[in-house]
């Protein structure tokens, strides 16, 4: 005998808990939300969700999340090649376009090395860091790398790890001052730290 199926509402609010930060009250808010508005609300809802899915993916280049071969940022000309900003997660990238004040591209690791978690260097976007500054060379050639990782643990192991492995392919590394708190993420840091640590980044 198959097993009763749940109702639509209760489908609706169940999936909503799966998501980061969100409970039972609001799981079931934002399900009566959907439920209440026009049939146009829920279509557009439920296209996004697809298409995020369907269509986003890595930068050939930077390893961002784009809909496209190269994201927005590597194809834009007025941006400074031979700075990279190596950050953890997309989240990170885009916090720091918001402070308005760091004009070079960027590199997305997508996780920081973690050998309690039995995270290492091959599964995360290192090797792709690695091509991309031996592959580039004259005008466009990268002379600065910035360790934008987080002041966590494992952000500070990644960085270390970064640093010994840069060094010697003669590009300067550089880690972002320490105005974001420890143990905190850079996705919540506001504009005005954020902004700081990077003017104040200093030789590793």
């Amino acid at each position: 005998m198959k097993a009763a199926q749940k109702d639509p509402i209760t489908r609706l609010v169940n999936a909503f808990r799966q998501l980061p930060g969100v409970g039972e009250r609001t799981a079931t808010r934002l399900a009566f939300f959907v439920l209440n508005e026009s049939d146009e609300i829920s279509r557009e809802l439920a296209d996004a969700l697809v298409d995020v899915k369907e269509k986003v993916g890595l930068c050939e280049d930077c390893c961002n999340l784009t809909d496209r071969d190269r994201c927005a940022i590597c194809e834009d000309a007025r941006r400074d090649r031979s700075l990279v900003c190596v950050v953890e997660r997309t989240q990170d990238l885009r916090a720091i376009e918001r402070t308005g004040d760091y004009g070079g591209t960027y590199h997305v690791l997508h996780g920081l090395i973690s050998p309690l978690d039995g995270v290492g260097p091959d599964d995360i976007y290192v090797r792709q860091l690695i091509t991309r500054l031996q592959k580039t060379g004259g005008e466009e050639a990268i002379e600065e790398v910035i360790v934008a990782t987080s002041p966590s643990v494992d952000g500070e192991a990644t960085a270390l790890y970064l640093q010994r492995l840069l060094e010697p392919l003669g590009v300067r590394v550089t880690r972002i001052a320490s105005g974001i708190p420890i143990g905190s993420d850079l996705e919540y840091a506001d504009k005005v730290t954020l902004a700081r640590a990077l003017e104040q980044r200093r030789q590793m």
